[in-house]
């Protein structure tokens, strides 16, 4: 989650097969599957409140959710285990109606264990489609969250699958590192407070203290990873913007190391010892995220890319763009091979198949970096990899398939652009749209134009360039899917900047191509 290169090689094997050595069992506790027989039992007394970490909730089904929240006393503890005794830890869950708690729906126990963080994602079902929900958690006698004031309850929503498709609202942001900048966000107004969705993590962080010595290290170890995800997970406004609404989250680069392809380190790390820190990472992911099961690695392996069914109205195509990638070039002959990929033959088969099948009004891809060709020597995005970017605009342009639209964050900027069938024609038929939404709190302030513009808004499939930090609004029905860039004047003053409209574009139905909507 640094930018910086490691200072040593000499990991620790020992983590690996620890990485690697969570059971089923283990995983069945923590998401609440188990039976009474995980019971926990003897567990020291949690003489402090757990919850410092908050609670969020993630892939919405058309019947339920997954839940999460980490027990953390002490966060930023330097064994990673967040102040929490080497014992299991009853967490009882609980799904109302109300945000009184009146009326509990769904409830029952997941087991936090030391494997996993003392993290639970307890998967819920059969909840009513289209209902609002509010959930909550509780350890010998602590509530979540506490935050030294009264509960605050978060709201889970299960999209329909009637029909006709009600419309959907998300919302999409990039990766951000730890600065000393502001979330002005989530508690600020910025945000709208009834977003069905959220699409990616943004990661930032701000503390009362400064971060010591260790925070400011390369994360290597799966102790160094767990202490940093405390470190972003700490902020009141992070733990706002999670708990406003249910997220579909999808990682890139910095969850484990900059600019990693599949096994081949940035930095230069022996493969051995990348595939180490791979595993270590992809295992802090999943326990300070929520994630279903599935999504937790067996060693260096996790299966991130899956497809949600938001009713009639969209299929979501979550993609992994990282685990599977080819290296980047090391010419323009090895750029334009033609079996080169950026998702590999798995996932790109995959991800083909499920769009040819969709039988929703539109097909949403959620992904990592620009699609939509910029320049040649962009080569970590889509310009690195374009014979697979046009198999992929072969497929999307293929009579039978929904009409699409992909949300990207990465380029810590707000883009828009559209995707043509063949870019070396720029008259050749539009085939989709992709909405790249920018940081929460990366590259500072920001501005409206900076040195990356031109090669962006060079080209005239380009609609729209802001430097700004701030996020995109996505608005889906079954006529149109809408696209809202907002924006914060500053971030590292404070977080009390107000949200600033900046464009709106709109994709319609069976017509391709942005329009701007005044």
């Amino acid at each position: 989650m640094s930018a910086a290169p490691p200072s040593s090689n000499g990991l620790d094997r020992r983590l690996f097969r620890q990485a690697a050595g969570v059971g089923v069992g283990a995983l069945l506790a923590g998401a609440g599957l188990a039976g009474q027989a995980e019971a926990a039992g003897g567990a020291p007394l949690l003489r402090e409140d757990p919850f410092r970490l908050g609670v969020a909730s993630g892939e919405p089904a058309s019947d339920g959710i997954v839940l999460w929240t980490r027990l953390a006393p002490r966060p930023l503890a330097d064994d990673g285990h967040g102040g929490m005794a080497r014992a299991g830890y009853d967490v009882r869950w609980q799904v109302a109606e109300d945000e009184r708690f009146r009326r509990v729906v769904r409830a029952g126990t997941a087991l936090a264990l030391p494997k996993l963080g003392h993290s639970v994602h307890p998967w819920v079902r059969g909840l009513r489609q289209g209902r609002q929900y509010f959930y909550r958690f509780q350890a010998q006698g602590h509530t979540s969250p506490s935050a030294g004031s009264a509960p605050r309850r978060a709201p889970a929503r299960a999209p329909r699958s009637a029909s006709p498709p009600p419309p959907a609202r998300r919302g999409t942001t990039a990766t951000s590192p730890p600065t000393a900048t502001w979330c002005p966000g989530p508690r600020r107004g910025v945000l709208p407070r009834r977003l069905r969705l959220r699409v990616r993590h943004h990661r930032r962080q701000h503390v009362a203290r400064r971060p010591g010595p260790r925070h400011e290290l390369e994360t290597n170890t799966l102790a160094d990873y767990r202490v940093r995800y405390c470190l972003f997970k700490t902020d009141l406004d992070l733990q706002a913007a999670h708990a406003a609404a249910p997220w579909v989250l999808t990682p890139d680069d910095h969850e484990v190391q900059y600019d990693y392809a599949d096994e081949k380190s940035y930095y230069g790390l022996s493969e051995e010892d990348f595939l180490l820190r791979r595993a270590v990472a992809y295992r802090a992911y999943y326990e300070n995220c929520p994630l279903p099961p599935l999504a937790l690695a067996h060693g260096p392996d996790a299966r991130l890319h899956r497809r949600l069914r938001y009713g009639g109205l969209a299929t979501l195509h979550v993609l992994d763009g990282r685990q599977y990638r080819d290296p980047k070039p090391a010419n323009t002959e090895e750029q334009y091979a033609p079996g080169r990929s950026m998702l590999g033959a798995a996932q790109e088969q995959w991800l083909y198949r499920g769009l040819r099948t969709a039988d929703s009004r539109w097909n949403l891809l959620l992904q990592q970096v620009g699609m939509v060709k910029v320049t040649e020597n962009r080569v970590d995005q889509w310009d690195g990899y374009p014979a697979a970017r046009q198999r992929l605009l072969d497929v999307l342009g293929e009579r039978g398939v929904a009409p699409s639209v992909v949300f990207t964050g990465d380029c810590h900027r707000s883009i828009a652009g559209d995707l043509l069938a063949d870019f070396a024609d720029p008259d050749s038929a539009i085939v989709s749209s992709q909405f790249l939404g920018t940081s929460i709190a990366s590259d500072g302030d920001g501005a409206p134009s900076d040195n990356y513009a031109k090669d962006w808004m060079q080209h005239p499939w380009m609609s729209f360039y802001d430097g700004g930090r701030g996020y995109v609004l996505g608005h889906a029905d079954a006529s149109a899917v809408t696209a809202e860039y907002r924006a914060v004047p500053y971030v590292r003053a404070d977080n009390q900047a107000a949200g600033i409209f900046l464009d709106r574009f709109r994709v319609e139905h069976g017509c391709p191509g942005l329009q701007k909507v005044s």
